[in-house]
């Protein structure tokens, strides 16, 4: 199937051709002949399988049929729960659009509130945005929603997870207007999105867009057992130094492990970009462009960078920290293996971490396998992870000791 067979408008099929797709994936296969005709769209589809093209090309497509009247706020408004992603979705609407007269804005946290105020002032068609900051400009009645036509949420789950519940239902009930709306979601599970969907969409069509074998590509996982930080920064130093280790991200769980780890790299002469929340917004545009056109092949990151971050061509992500939590996991790992391709996540696990390590391996239905590298075997081995004994329970013992009677 080709992106021919939709009948697109012919400028908007050269901006598919400019941008590099081919054919289309799966998502974008089921989403956009029932966009194109009008219907709402819940769908789930996991990261890295193109559903940033499934919702804005039939919303581009709309927007050439049916032209601009009249001036006006954004007609397309698309909502994501994080900077980075709200940046990649802006990349791809310009590239779209290329072949156009039609014009795209982003408005994120971490930019100077007079950097947007040409975003609201001039036609704009296509608005991306976080929640939280585009709340605050209509509060300051700087933007209104009254003109948006069609509202896409993606990532819906992510916002709801962050506490933009609030933000999102203000936003799409001041869309009222609209003609068509879509959420996306890595998972329909869980009650909180789907009494969100059905408060927001219109008798949608639901799509479950599970990947393809090859557009899902493989991630091969497992473990280093480490006796302390120290340890653990011996393992880092090997992979980075590895020939196979072409392109990485090192997760870590708070600031303060950051620092100390892009020093202990700095120290070892090796050049690593790092990415973490409170940075300005202008210094993590940088960051991620400096990984992706490859003259940093090292990003050290918190969790800020888990989710919404699209580098193609990540061959190995290490979690120097566990993260808190299991779905976190599984977001740190979705940024390696994008597209098809095959792709690392190795842990490296202090004693005290094997706790959520159980977890992780509940909740993707699991077991890690531990390896070893020469030289840097653990001291303690699997010793060193602590067993939790369970106290007997009172009646076991009380039974117990009848038996005891019995016997003598």
């Amino acid at each position: 199937m080709s992106f021919s067979e939709f009948d697109l408008d012919p400028r908007l099929e050269k901006g598919i051709h400019a941008i590099g797709y081919s054919q289309p994936t799966r998502v974008q296969k089921l989403a956009i002949p029932e966009a194109l005709e009008g219907l709402d769209i819940l769908a789930s589809a996991p990261t890295g399988t193109g559903k940033t093209a499934a919702f804005l090309i039939p919303a581009i497509q709309y927007l050439l049929d049916f032209p601009r009247n009249s001036p006006g706020f954004a007609r397309v408004l698309v909502l994501a729960p994080t900077r980075e992603l709200a940046y990649q979705i802006f990349e791809v609407a310009q590239e779209l659009t290329s072949f156009t007269d039609l014009k795209s804005g982003v408005v994120t946290g971490g930019i100077n509130y007079g950097s947007h105020r040409e975003i609201f002032e001039k036609n704009n068609d296509i608005l991306i945005a976080t929640p939280g900051r585009l709340m605050e400009y209509m509060e300051a009645e700087s933007f209104h929603c009254e003109n948006v036509e069609i509202l896409v949420l993606d990532e819906a789950d992510r916002m709801l997870d962050m506490g933009f519940r609030s933000f999102m239902s203000t936003i799409a009930e001041q869309s009222r207007n609209r003609k068509q709306a879509m959420l996306f979601s890595a998972t329909l599970e869980g009650r909180g999105i789907i009494e969100f969907s059905n408060q927001v969409l219109n008798e949608a069509a639901q799509i479950d867009a599970d990947a393809p074998r090859r557009e899902r590509g493989k991630i091969v996982q497992w473990t280093h057992l480490a006796d302390n930080i120290e340890h653990k920064f011996a393992l880092l130093m090997s992979y980075l130094q590895s020939e196979e280790v072409t392109k990485s991200i090192v997760f870590v769980k708070t600031k303060e492990r950051l620092e100390l780890v892009v020093q202990f790299l700095q120290s070892q002469d090796i050049v690593a970009t790092y990415l973490q929340g409170d940075m300005p917004q202008d210094k993590r545009l940088k960051a991620v462009e400096r990984v992706k056109s490859g003259r940093s092949n090292i990003l050290v990151a918190t969790d800020i960078a888990a989710r919404g971050l699209d580098i193609v061509d990540i061959s190995h992500v290490i979690n120097f920290d566990m993260p808190r939590s299991a779905d976190v996991y599984v977001h740190r790992i979705g940024r390696t293996a994008r597209a098809g391709a095959k792709g690392y996540a190795i842990s490296l696990i202090e004693a005290h971490e094997m706790g959520v390590v159980k977890k992780i391996e509940r909740y993707t239905d699991q077991t890690f396998k531990h390896r070893k590298i020469k030289g840097l075997e653990p001291k303690h081995k699997e010793a060193a992870v602590p067993v939790k004994r369970k106290k007997p329970h009172k009646k076991k013992l009380a039974k117990a000791a009848k038996k005891e009677e019995k016997v003598n």
